[in-house]
């Protein structure tokens, strides 16, 4: 090329007067030093900048000689050659510095020569415009370069608002395609992802107009399959890689393979490090031209492609928090379904314990069989639909079907029949339930099995009425609507009611023909005085009923009606006489408490009446398994107790426990399903402490409690460890009385400072218990107990006081206290710590309370009132252990909240292998309080690198060790911005 020509690709740019004149960069300099002088010469202008870069300018006729002559100039400093020396009047050397400490230098031939005042005048002219011209050149890059930084900027801008955007992958890396192709030519351009443990690449993203290649971003390619891929070897090489397809494949000894595509004539490939692995690479390519890319489009695509990596990983980022959010809330939603599920089984289990009740009442109170009827539809009525009821009774001699109650919409009146091939004699015939819609009735019917009586019923339920294991009538309720209908869960109810309604009738069929035979016995007493011998066998007859009758009351108020096994009360009974005998013959005895394992699995499962067939079976196998001088007693729902007396030694009742558990562990069959039973078994041990059977029972339910907590299906000894235990705590329970009492609590303080200067501005108060013997005690060594008692209320109460006699002395900064959601419950909390800060003089503003979102949600109505009511007199909330519960701005932005302290669970996360998840959750949390306009804490700091990420994701205040531990003596308190 003729002409100047620059060395520094910095210095291309050309000024404004060479682009009117249509010159190359720095032409119009030596052209417009040329116009001065005398036609014919030559002249070549060079220039060094201050970072050392070395460009020249030279008219289209100058020699290298002249050239190298100014370019030699700049190595040193002579005086101007020519300018006054007649000896060299057609010549004009100069070097000279500029004011940028940059250095020009200049040579000039000329045909002939000129006078010395005008050879220096030139001269000084020369250096002028030189000066102004390389400065019109440096402020022309400068512009280029802060234009070129600009976009840039704009472009690592909408990289990174693409990460955060709602965008699918593929769209999300088009939209980043775009954005690379406004920086460079980037119209063939694709990204791959690389792990190089396992040596497998997936090409994300791929765009080539010469290429057919459709990538699919979820195959994995294995290298050992692509051995000849370039894309490959740039990922192992590790180092960015520019030039042509078959210079880079010599280079890194790569064969020619036309399997991955056309080459190009300039191909650009940068490698995507995470923590100094290689992870992914970004490849451009030009098809056209040749050294299409240089070093500068180098290391911006390096520096574009560590952005891109951040936004993928970003993207990553958000879509496993949105999964884990959608996991949590869909577990969430299994636990609210089963809860309430368990709610309505509870109602359920309640009103039908109700209606039991009810019925056992009403076979005593209840004056005649009518009113037993009526009475008994009114309590089935609240249990189910049953507008259309009857009770059904076979006669004495099986022959006929009586109704003695019937109550029905259309059929108004229920004759009694012959006993024929009714729904009501199908049942009795079966001797189990029957639940029939119209099409099973209809199929019933066809069949010849029954033949329908009445008007035709929508749905049909009948369970038979058994009296000493005989079917003597049945009960049915029935619907002539298609809106309602019966399930088997209603069969399974009616069933169970069915059972107790048999007794309560047995009983007042029994009372009423008691009745009824005590009116004979007084009608025959008066009429009859002659048969008196007769009269009185018969009332002998009915006293020897009644007398069987009490007999079997006795024997039901001592036994359990299921399993007919002695209940609790015998079992009382019979320790106590154990007890007494043991103290006079000092032989001990021993009590084993058997608690059947997921007992309440099988009730939920295949429902009560399941549950109520493997109580039956357990009890057999359980009085199988004892000695026959010992008492197998049911004490209530899954609960079961054996006394076993008259044995030499622990060993004894060791060995019967494992005998229970063994036959207890056989399979059985329950409700159509096998069943794999298990129990877990507590034995005490009699010893002369013991006064009372309760005791004794009280100790082996804590030793079975023992059993279950080592995995069930064994048993456990109470032994002395466990006294001492419960000893223990019964004392721990009388310290924490007494240091109620006493005053024993104190306040530890725990500073709350600023991430930037780490100035204190708060402080935490915390709770601790001086006890007298065993000093300093943390609130996790007395916490659950004060929680079970419900003292440590009282003892928060205490710390509330000091802190505020604290603040009533005057200071700065605030001091937070933590609210238990007890606490959030009583009503007269906030009236109650007002009045304490009143009466104390205290300033309300420099008191935080410190709740967790149980308490907001427990009570969302009151809670709300009570912060309303604190903040309207400056006692500000702050939301503690931020994260670890719902977290949500759908119930956040209702209340009042001031601050959010993050949780040093996620704090602690914030370095190490959890950092991406952290850091995540942490800019989620601080982008949620900046849309509340809220302020957070980081909690449970530690160490300095976890304090530089808090206040890189904009986290303004801090706790933790690495500030300060908790101490009686607060640090001095700078104020807060804006206090």
């Amino acid at each position: 090329m003729h002409g100047d020509r620059v060395r520094n690709d910095a210095m291309r740019t050309a000024t404004v007067s060479d682009a009117a004149e249509g010159a190359w960069p720095g032409q119009a300099l030596a052209a417009a030093l040329l116009e001065a002088l005398p036609a014919g010469s030559q002249i070549a202008v060079s220039w060094r900048t201050a970072q050392g870069q070395v460009a020249e300018s030279f008219t289209p006729g100058a020699d290298g000689v002249l050239r190298a002559s100014a370019l030699d100039r700049l190595e040193c400093d002579p005086p101007a050659i020519g300018a006054s020396d007649e000896r060299y009047a057609d010549r004009i050397e100069a070097a000279w510095w500029l004011q940028d400490r940059s250095r020009a230098s200049l040579a000039v031939q000329m045909p002939r020569a000129l006078p010395a005042w005008l050879r220096a005048g030139w001269l000084a002219m020369a250096r002028g415009l030189v000066a102004a011209e390389l400065a019109a050149l440096r402020a022309h890059a400068r512009a280029e370069a802060l234009e070129k930084s600009e976009r840039l900027q704009q472009a690592l801008f909408g990289i990174a608002d693409l990460a955060g955007s709602g965008l699918e992958m593929s769209d999300l890396l088009s939209r980043i395609h775009g954005v690379v192709c406004g920086l460079m030519y980037a119209e063939n351009f694709y990204i791959v992802l690389y792990d190089d443990i396992a040596d497998t690449m997936r090409f994300l993203y791929f765009a080539d107009r010469h290429d057919p290649y459709v990538a699919n971003p979820l195959q994995v390619i294995r290298g050992e399959d692509m051995p000849t891929s370039l894309t490959l070897a740039l990922l192992r090489h590790g180092e960015p890689l520019q030039g042509s397809s078959t210079q880079l494949r010599e280079r890194l000894s790569v064969p020619h393979d036309e399997r991955h595509g056309p080459d190009s004539a300039d191909w650009l490939g940068v490698p995507m490090r995470r923590e100094e692995r290689v992870c992914g690479a970004v490849v451009v390519q030009n098809y056209d031209s040749a050294d299409s890319y240089g070093e500068e489009d180098r290391a911006l695509l390096a520096f574009v492609a560590q952005h891109i990596l951040t936004a993928l990983d970003r993207y990553r980022a958000r879509e496993e928090l949105e999964r884990r959010v959608a996991e949590r809330t869909y577990a969430l939603q299994l636990s609210n379904r089963d809860l309430q599920a368990e709610i309505i089984e509870r109602q359920r289990a309640e009103r039908l314990q109700r209606a039991l009740f009810r019925i056992a009442e009403l076979t005593i109170t209840s004056d005649t069989l009518e009113r037993f009827y009526s009475q008994v539809h009114d309590v089935v009525s609240e249990l189910l639909y049953a507008r259309n009821f009857y009770i059904a009774l076979l006669s004495d001699d099986g022959e006929r079907l009586q109704f003695p109650y019937s109550i029905d919409e259309r059929d108004m009146i229920r004759e009694a029949r012959q006993f024929a091939g009714g729904l009501t004699e199908f049942v009795i015939r079966q001797g189990r339930p029957l639940l029939a819609d119209r099409h099973r009735i209809a199929e019933l019917n066809s069949r010849g099995e029954v033949r329908s009586h009445g008007s035709a019923a929508h749905c049909w339920l009948g369970v038979p009425l058994y009296r000493d294991d005989a079917v003597v009538g049945v009960i049915a309720i029935q619907s002539y609507s298609r809106a309602i209908s019966f399930n088997a869960r209603d069969q399974e109810l009616l069933t169970f009611v069915a059972h107790h309604i048999s007794i309560g009738l047995a009983r007042k069929q029994a009372q009423d023909r008691l009745l009824t035979a005590h009116g004979e016995l007084e009608q025959r007493v008066a009429s009859r005085t002659r048969e008196l011998a007769h009269t009185n066998a018969e009332l002998v007859a009915q006293i020897g009923e009644r007398e069987s009758a009490e007999r079997k009351l006795t024997h039901l108020a001592l036994h359990d009606p299921l399993t007919e096994l002695p209940n609790r009360s015998q079992l009382l009974e019979r320790l106590d006489h154990a007890i007494a005998r043991a103290r006079r013959e000092q032989r001990p005895f021993a009590v084993l408490f058997l608690d059947l394992d997921r007992f309440k699995l099988v009730n939920d499962s295949v429902g009560h009446a399941a549950g109520d067939e493997l109580l039956v079976e357990s009890s057999r196998r359980i009085v199988g398994a004892v000695r026959g001088e010992d008492m197998v007693a049911r004490l209530g729902g899954d609960e079961f107790a054996i006394l076993v007396e008259h044995i030499d030694g622990l060993n004894v009742a060791e060995e019967l426990a494992q005998r229970v558990l063994r036959a207890l562990g056989e399979p059985c069959w329950v409700a159509g399903r096998e069943v794999f039973p298990s129990a877990s078994v507590g034995i005490a041990l009699w010893h002369p402490r013991y006064r009372n059977g309760i005791e004794l029972l009280r100790d082996a339910d804590a030793a079975m409690y023992r059993a279950k907590g080592a995995g069930r299906g064994r048993f456990a000894v109470f032994d002395e460890e466990m006294r001492e235990q419960a000893v223990r705590i019964l004392d721990l329970e009388a310290d924490l009385r007494r240091a109620i009492n006493s005053d024993a609590f104190i306040a530890y303080y725990q500073p709350i400072v600023r991430l930037d200067d780490g100035v204190a501005i708060g402080h935490e108060a915390l709770l601790r218990w001086r006890h007298e013997k065993r000093g300093l005690l943390l609130p996790r060594e007395f916490i659950g107990l004060g929680e079970d008692s419900g003292l440590i209320e009282e003892a928060d109460w205490i710390l509330y006081g000091r802190v505020i006699e604290e603040l009533a002395r005057g200071g700065e900064g605030y001091i937070s206290v933590n609210v238990s959601p007890k606490h959030f419950r009583a009503g007269d909390f906030a009236d109650r710590l007002l009045r304490m800060l009143d009466r104390a003089g205290a300033d309300p503003h420099r008191l935080r309370i410190e709740i967790t979102e149980v308490a907001l949600l427990d009570d969302v109505p009151r809670a709300l009132r009570m912060l309303r009511t604190l903040r309207s007199h400056g006692v500000l909330a702050q939301l503690d252990d931020f994260g670890t519960g719902f977290s949500a701005l759908s119930y956040l932005h209702r209340f009042p909240i001031e601050c959010l302290k993050i949780d040093q669970s996620f704090v602690a996360g914030l370095v190490g292998e959890s950092r991406p998840e952290s850091v995540a959750v942490v800019r989620a949390i601080q982008a949620l309080a900046g849309t509340l306009g809220i302020h957070t804490i980081g909690e449970g700091v530690e160490t300095p690198a976890q304090r530089a990420v808090l206040r890189e994701l904009g986290c303004a205040f801090g706790q933790g060790y690495l500030f300060g531990r908790p101490a009686e003596r607060m640090r001095s308190v700078q104020p807060a911005v804006g206090e």
